[in-house]
């Protein structure tokens, strides 16, 4: 898969995610959230991976939102929702792992 936002590497059972937006701090926005999210789903579903490893790219792993991401969802808040992609990581998790922003504790590996 390509990805906008990040970087994906697996090398001796690690995936490695990148945040790859340095001249931006690597500030969250949601192509960077969808981006994520697929990553994390090509990991957990890849029987060779063990582990995963979030990081960022430059000097900074994340300096939060990105503010042109939230003045966009001020003024068009559903298309911004949309790019982060459906609400469900895993289905079968409990119900508060299954929301937008809180499904990493359903990625099945550490």
């Amino acid at each position: 898969m390509v990805y906008e936002d990040i970087l994906y590497s697996v090398s001796d059972g690690v995936a490695v995610i990148t945040l790859n937006r340095p001249d931006r701090l690597n500030a969250w926005r949601g192509e960077m959230a969808r981006d994520v999210k697929a990553a994390m789903r090509a990991a957990s579903d890849d029987d060779a991976v063990r582990v995963i490893v979030l990081t960022g790219a430059g000097r900074g792993f994340c300096a939060g939102a990105d503010m042109n991401m939230l003045q966009a969802i001020q003024s068009d808040g559903a298309s911004a929702r949309a790019a982060a992609g459906p609400a469900d990581f895993d289905p079968q998790a409990r119900a508060d792992f299954r929301m937008q922003n809180s499904w990493f504790p359903a990625v099945p590996k550490p």
